[in-house]
């Protein structure tokens, strides 16, 4: 009889988050880019619906986010997270946040570029950007560095109430950060949501890669 090859829970649990996120993204990208492009009148109608309704406080307050969340702010957030695990000695956290959030952010523009998709555009912009619309860097970003805080959260929580907390936190986080890249019309919903995919997809990568490595280190 020969042998069943069982793989470990943390490579199953790896590998379902990876196929259903780019499983997910293919379907947002077809449904936005392809041919029929379903997705493309939504991604209009919302787009147009939520510049015709801005108004204060909630464009500065979105600006602040969309800002908090460019380039440098998540240089900020991750050199912050990443001082806090050598403090801690947390190598393999660190090694995974190294290679998740950086790289990732490199792998959207590699994305970006190859989608070539043009940004929404209006007569009077709250905010332009030159750089291509699909997928979102900015909700990327989030997915990949709030995702990564959760994982690293989610065993230290003592309780269901602080493990919902982790969960909603990130949630909310994710979401907030999609929702000022479309109120501020310089993406579309289709782009936030396929971002959300890709940054999924990425996470499960880097933290099943860097689980395997350190389970196979510590192997007796």
């Amino acid at each position: 009889m020969r042998d069943t090859i069982r793989l470990p829970l943390h490579l199953v649990a790896g590998l379902l988050m990876l196929f259903a996120a780019v499983g997910a993204f293919e379907l947002i990208a077809s449904a936005a880019l392809g041919p029929g492009a379903r997705l493309a009148a939504l991604d209009v109608h919302v787009a147009q619906w939520l510049h015709a309704h801005a108004s204060e406080p909630a464009t500065t307050l979105l600006l602040a986010v969309s800002h908090l969340h460019s380039l440098a702010g998540i240089a900020f957030l991750t050199l912050l997270f990443a001082w806090h695990l050598w403090r801690r000695q947390a190598r393999y956290w660190l090694l995974t946040l190294l290679l998740a959030v950086p790289p990732g952010m490199l792998l959207n523009v590699l994305l970006k570029d190859s989608y070539q998709r043009v940004r929404p555009s209006f007569e009077v912009p709250l905010l332009t950007l030159p750089t291509y619309s699909f997928p979102s860097g900015h909700t990327l970003a989030a997915t990949v560095f709030y995702g990564m805080l959760a994982c690293y959260l989610w065993p230290r929580a003592r309780s269901t109430v602080q493990r919902v907390a982790v969960i909603a936190g990130t949630v909310l986080m994710v979401a907030l950060v999609a929702f000022s890249r479309i109120y501020l019309g310089v993406h579309f919903l289709s782009d936030v949501l396929a971002a959300v995919a890709e940054g999924l997809a990425w996470l499960a990568v880097c933290v099943t890669a860097v689980s395997s490595l350190r389970r196979h280190r510590e192997r007796p």
